[in-house]
């Protein structure tokens, strides 16, 4: 049987991720038992005090052990904290140790979320790929170096550290948690039970372009703004680097560091997001919106599109325009 830790912070942190993986995984123990197989998960709620109030005052959680008291497990579940960070950190920073110590005694970490940032905190996560949610992912770079974040994914997993990305992408993980502990059987009808999208890979077709600007680069800003206000025509590297004076190396090499993207990624990406509010908003076809953003080349279009988005031109526009005519 595995035991699994899924800790209860002090503060605020998401109920959901608490309850929805005490939910999900005692129902995979009733489905087991239902089907004459042992059940495999002993799970336990674990915190720092006797009583954690949650939202303000409004909720409050009991933990069955504190952190001393779990000498062994084998599967710590970090939800994801809410409020500001480094106050969250403080409270929290007695369970550090804690994780580290039980990792390294062969347990095995999942974080949910922005949970990732708390996780970050122990150094487990150095060299590692990892997720969050999208919307933080340029806060979480600047923050943690080290890890190698993958904005893109649902959830990685990388020697024993399991990361999601954002909001309810947390059940994904859980479904292949259970995967990996009881089979993939088990998963499917769990996945069907609690009508989750199994196997899926990808939080880009949520992802919403706001670019990198907290970053101190003046001619870098520069360019990103030139960027944005010219997306419909064809911007080359060379082009911003003679507006700025800059030479094409410098300008390549200051353009990554402060916005985590290349010149030509930071483009298209811009293009790409103009392209999606079109196909959400508008009725204007595949071709329409393509030559809107600047690009001539179907091929080419519907390459970027996919790979920044996950999804074709039409899936995407299907997906999230639902009164518009998809006209190829």
């Amino acid at each position: 049987m595995k035991h699994v830790s899924i800790l209860v912070p002090r503060g605020m942190s998401s109920l959901t991720n608490i309850e929805g993986s005490y939910q999900l995984l005692s129902e995979v123990n009733s489905m087991m038992l239902e089907m004459g197989r042992d059940p495999i998960f002993d799970i336990k709620l674990v915190g720092l005090t006797r009583s954690s109030k949650q939202r303000n005052g409004l909720f409050t959680v009991s933990p069955d052990f504190l952190i001393g008291e779990v000498l062994k497990t084998d599967l710590i579940i970090i939800p994801a904290l809410f409020g500001q960070m480094p106050e969250a950190f403080a409270m929290n920073k007695d369970f550090l140790p804690w994780i580290t110590q039980q990792y390294a005694d062969g347990a095995e970490v999942a974080s949910f979320c922005i949970g990732s940032f708390f996780l970050a905190q122990t150094g487990l996560l150095n060299g590692r790929k990892c997720a969050t949610h999208w919307r933080f992912a340029n806060e979480f770079r600047t923050m943690f170096p080290d890890a190698n974040l993958v904005d893109d994914r649902i959830l990685t997993e990388d020697k024993g550290i399991y990361t999601s990305g954002g909001a309810y992408s947390y059940l994904n993980l859980l479904v292949y948690l259970v995967e990996k502990y009881a089979g993939r059987d088990i998963a499917v009808i769990t996945a069907k039970s609690f009508m989750i999208d199994i196997d899926r890979h990808s939080q880009s077709p949520f992802i919403i372009f706001n670019g990198q600007k907290e970053h101190d680069d003046t001619e870098i800003k520069k360019a990103q703004e030139f960027i944005e206000k010219n997306f419909t025509e064809k911007i080359s590297v060379d082009q911003l680097a003679d507006m700025l004076a800059l030479g094409r190396r410098s300008l390549e090499r200051r353009f990554k560091k402060a916005t985590s993207n290349t010149v030509i990624e930071y483009i298209q990406r811009v293009k790409m997001e103009a392209a999606k509010k079109s196909f959400e908003t508008s009725r204007k076809n595949i071709n329409e919106v393509m030559y809107d953003v600047g690009y001539s080349d179907m091929k080419a279009f519907r390459t970027i599109f996919r790979k920044t988005t996950g999804l074709s031109p039409v899936a995407y526009k299907n997906k999230y325009n639902k009164d518009a005519i998809v006209l190829a």
